[in-house]
């Protein structure tokens, strides 16, 4: 079963002004898509072709084409999930309460988060991850994720952003900083509060 390329869950320009309508077509419909489907060309007639894409980037990630394109796949997947149109605020329940238990408070989080997607040189991702069953918080390179063994803080990834300049460079030109900051005020806390039960 091959790999698809996901359908977003709100239009190209909704999440304007943060994350500009040109970024999201050229960041979902060319560099996602060209993740997918090198993926898939990867795994194409191999032992590979069934695994899930967790169980492929746990197992096979010194695989150049897998950890490359896995971990493009994964991450932009997780990516587009926890942004929303309606999103921004703050969490609540057990994702506020564990949040304020690694951290402090949300906005020592915050603080915390937008430090390794700010510090992280050259191109990668920042996370804040599940592991076990504590919240951490690690970056890792190009599109390598917490799910390859030896990559960031080895938890699960409940929160994934992008800080490759594609990602924000035609609205944010080399203003990176801006970006993560924005990226605060699209964030879905109600679909990251349901990854953060199901990794627990």
């Amino acid at each position: 079963m091959a790999f698809e390329l996901p359908q977003l869950g709100y239009a190209h320009d909704a999440l304007e002004p943060h994350i500009d309508a040109r970024t999201m077509e050229i960041h979902h419909g060319k560099h996602h898509a060209g993740y997918t489907s090198k993926l898939n060309a990867a795994i194409e007639g191999t032992d590979m072709e069934g695994l899930s894409i967790e169980e492929l980037l746990a197992k096979h990630s010194d695989n150049g084409a897998i950890r490359n394109n896995g971990g493009g796949y994964y991450n932009h997947c997780l990516f587009w999930e926890v942004m929303s149109p309606n999103g921004g605020g703050a969490p609540t329940g057990e994702l506020a309460a564990a949040i304020d238990d690694a951290f402090g408070s949300l906005d020592a989080m915050k603080e915390q988060f937008n430090a390794a997607a700010a510090t992280r040189f050259g191109s990668g991702w920042a996370w804040l991850c599940v592991n076990g069953g504590k919240l951490e918080i690690c970056s890792s390179a190009n599109q390598d994720n917490p799910l390859m063994p030896g990559v960031g803080c080895g938890g699960h990834p409940i929160i994934g952003l992008d800080v490759w300049e594609h990602a924000y460079y035609l609205n944010y030109q080399n203003r990176r900083p801006d970006y993560i900051s924005a990226f605060w005020n699209v964030i879905n806390w109600e679909v990251v509060a349901e990854k953060f039960a199901a990794a627990k």
